[in-house]
């Protein structure tokens, strides 16, 4: 018996360490659940000195059953911290985004489990060592607070998610916001694209093909990922149904050696490229006539462009073809594409020459002709700006016409999507020209500066700029003044800034927090969770404290909390333990409004995110000496 308990302890500990090695090997996480997973790693390879000497403190006296079982449900947990960790290395970018509060509580529940697993081992019995015994206290202190941490790292991923799914009008602010979501996910190059397209389809698979909610979201926004990157939108998301050549027969999967790494679809003429990559001729020709110069696959610089033929590889396809009867989708003949590029060249160039014409009507044509072409594809803007047609147009800023400025701002908009072009157009000058136009314009134009200022501010400089600019007082006065259009377009301008703890002061010292009550007033607005969001960021700041608690909001802030929707819920209550955990005064007024209840109520059936916040901010109230304990008596609290 006793060498059977130790055979099996051998056993256990084995396979646990090299559940730890094998967890240390993933590295490349998904940038959402990054930080969180180096974390739980870190945590988990702070158990191997207990598990070597639970190995070699033992070699005579048998190990306890109760000790042995602990070992049992401690690889329990590895396996579960195990799949989460692997669900964050290849999963679905824009799910695990998407998802992201509910893959929090994973995380939440594997340091749960992983806490009691540790509470439960006999120390005393085992014999452990005092300083093993300190650093698995130390270890069990850090997993009670990562659950009970206040995570406000993803705001601005929050809200970029918010403004891709609530807004109803498609227009050029929303290209620029997609611009800025693929930056963050990572989902900007094709190579990106096919992988993720390849996790959505596994992850579709997995729920047998059920068409949820969340799922519809992540093929909406891949979908619109493609745009930004230029990628055709039916051979980037064919893969996620069946292929119309397999409808008779389901079953029936293509090699993988056969399918183009670009679209993922049966190559009907396949070619070699200079690094030794196979492509589909259709797929790569496009890839080069968007100005690459590099292998999709594997990144790497190409020393030509020539293509050569994979007559080995064709042959295989059409043998096994044949053999499965499967007909290879027919290619449309369309226009050579290095004649159109060179003729839309030829085109632009024109456009920016008269862009500098002593004409107005040629300079006006030329403008809004640029204006349009900078909206359609990325292969315009990444030409228009070649061509030097950025200083051009910063130049027509400041032209007296009020036409020429709304077509400018709005073609300068446009061209921003473009990483590269941010950069380019800021360091033209056009900053202090497009803030001029914010305050002067006509409303539209206004508008889009106000986007095009959005769009700038993703490059931390350029928010920097905006901000010794004065570009956040009008953006304010946007905000209270203008249409519904130009507040949301100023809101999330507005947010982006606050984010710089510089721009947060002034956006304080403009006035923003009256305008900000005024969304949440208007309900007819729906911008309360954009008004939430940046209310957010401004209760961090001490002079944003100071400027709310004179507006005396929190009785509005209690009512989104009693009735708002989940979102408002979620967002209310992060601005109150926000507040509260600088100043009980605001803590207690909510309590005089009755937000206990409405907090207890939100901690039972609220959202993974909204009970999260309600219950930190329900333990905050019991800890703070200056609210009666008479206030808190909700059945539901502590629960």
């Amino acid at each position: 018996m006793e060498e059977s308990l130790e055979k099996n302890k051998m056993e256990v500990i084995k396979g646990l360490m090299e559940m730890i090695e094998e967890m240390g090997m993933f590295n490349d996480y998904r940038k959402t659940q990054r930080k969180e997973c180096f974390s739980l790693v870190r945590r988990i390879k702070l158990l191997v000195p207990l598990l070597e000497d639970i190995s070699d403190d033992n070699g005579d006296k048998s190990i306890p059953i109760e000790a042995l079982n602990c070992l049992f449900n401690l690889k329990k947990v590895f396996v579960s911290a195990k799949k989460l960790l692997k669900n964050c290395n290849k999963g679905s970018k824009i799910f695990l985004a998407i998802e992201s509060e509910m893959i929090m509580e994973r995380f939440h529940s594997v340091y749960d489990k992983l806490n009691q697993a540790l509470d439960d081992i006999p120390f005393d019995e085992l014999g452990i060592a005092d300083e093993v015994k300190e650093q698995i206290d130390l270890l069990r202190t850090q997993l009670r607070r990562a659950k009970i941490r206040t995570d406000t790292q993803d705001i601005e991923l929050a809200v970029d998610m918010m403004v891709v799914f609530s807004k109803k009008d498609d227009r050029n602010a929303d290209t620029a916001i997609l611009e800025r979501l693929a930056n963050k996910l990572e989902l900007r190059t094709m190579t990106d694209l096919k992988v993720e397209t390849m996790a959505v389809r596994k992850l579709i698979k997995e729920r047998n093909g059920r068409s949820t909610e969340s799922t519809q979201h992540i093929i909406d926004l891949l979908s619109k990922f493609k745009l930004v990157a230029g990628v055709s939108d039916s051979k980037l998301l064919s893969v996620l149904a069946a292929p119309k050549g397999l409808d008779k027969c389901s079953s029936l999967a293509i090699p993988n050696e056969f399918l183009c790494p670009i679209t993922l679809e049966i190559m009907s003429d396949p070619v070699i490229v200079a690094s030794g990559q196979t492509y589909d001729r259709e797929s790569i020709q496009k890839w080069f006539h968007s100005d690459h110069k590099t292998c999709p696959k594997t990144r790497q610089t190409l020393s030509h462009l020539s293509l050569a033929p994979n007559f080995a590889l064709r042959n295989l396809i059409l043998q096994w073809c044949d053999k499965n009867n499967f007909k290879l989708p027919k290619k449309e003949i369309g226009l050579d594409a290095n004649s159109t590029s060179n003729k839309r060249k030829e085109e632009i160039c024109v456009l920016i020459q008269d862009l500098c014409s002593s004409q107005l009507d040629v300079q006006i044509k030329a403008v809004m002709k640029i204006r349009i072409l900078s909206k359609e594809n990325p292969d315009n803007r990444v030409m228009i700006a070649n061509c030097g047609g950025i200083p051009p147009l910063v130049q027509l800023l400041s032209f007296p016409d009020s036409n020429i400025q709304e077509h400018t701002v709005t073609a300068l908009l446009n061209l921003s999507i473009d990483e590269v072009n941010k950069r380019h157009i800021a360091s033209a000058g056009a900053i202090p020209a497009i803030i001029a136009i914010l305050q002067n314009g006509k409303i539209e134009a206004r508008e889009n500066s106000a986007a095009c200022l959005f769009s700038l501010s993703v490059i931390d400089e350029n928010k920097v700029t905006i901000g010794c600019s004065n570009g956040i007082p009008p953006l304010v006065d946007l905000l209270q003044n203008g249409t519904v259009r130009g507040k949301k377009d100023a809101a999330t301008a507005l947010f982006n800034l606050a984010l710089n703890q510089a721009n947060k002061a002034r956006a304080i010292k403009a006035g923003i927090v009256k305008p900000l009550l005024q969304l949440l007033l208007d309900r007819n607005l729906g911008m309360a969770d954009e008004a939430l969001s940046i209310l957010l960021l401004v209760a961090s700041h001490p002079e944003g404290r100071t400027t709310i608690g004179q507006l005396s909001f929190i009785e509005t802030l209690v009512e989104f909390i009693k009735a708002g929707t989940p979102k408002n819920k979620e967002c209310a209550i992060a601005v109150l333990l926000e507040l509260g955990k600088h100043d009980s005064s605001f803590i207690l007024a909510a309590l005089q409004f009755g937000v206990y209840d409405h907090l207890a109520e939100v901690a039972r059936s609220g959202t993974n995110r909204a009970q999260r916040k309600s219950n930190s901010l329900l333990q905050l109230m019991t800890k703070c000496e200056h609210i009666p304990q008479s206030c808190l008596h909700s059945p539901y609290a502590h629960k």
